[in-house]
């Protein structure tokens, strides 16, 4: 690691400590050539999948885009924000642990149903309406059949 303050390219690490609830490690680190100071912070780089969009196209993750459609369906909904940015981390967090290069979309879009039916049922069945493209009133009528069903399996657990 190079100073940054006099570039030079001996530095030695006087402490290291976990921090980001144990996502990164930071380092503080003293320049053998001016005795500056300074912390560095070290985290993994992980990449995740490739999309596989329906016309076979290819495109890199999009965390915004994500957080952008399950946000659009909880709108005016009462699901707090550290609900959401849980359910977008456990969605990224299984598709990094799938280990997949690239990965369907309609696999994403059925983590993001997983998420919302248990979050919030009006917001699953909006995104549900628009993802599985509700032709007529009997698709609604489906999708809230299956989210009685669910329920009715819950109880009896």
């Amino acid at each position: 690691m190079y100073c940054p303050f006099c570039s030079a390219p001996e530095t030695r690490v006087i402490d290291s400590r976990l921090a980001n609830d144990g996502d990164q490690v930071r380092r503080r680190r003293e320049c053998i050539s001016c005795n500056e100071r300074f912390t560095t912070y070290e985290s993994a780089e992980l990449n995740m999948p490739r999309i596989v969009k329906q016309d076979g196209s290819r495109m890199p993750f999009k965390e915004e885009k994500l957080a952008a459609g399950v946000m659009r369906a909880l709108e005016k909904r009462p699901v707090n924000t550290e609900q959401i940015d849980a359910a977008l981390n456990r969605i990224k967090h299984q598709l990094l642990a799938a280990g997949e290069r690239e990965i369907n979309s309609a696999t994403i879009g059925n983590l993001v149903m997983e998420e919302l039916l248990a979050l919030d049922q009006v917001a699953y069945i909006r995104f549900a309406s628009v993802y599985l493209d509700f032709s007529d009133i009997n698709a609604f009528r489906d999708a809230i059949e299956k989210i009685e069903q669910t329920k009715s399996i819950k109880k009896k657990r």
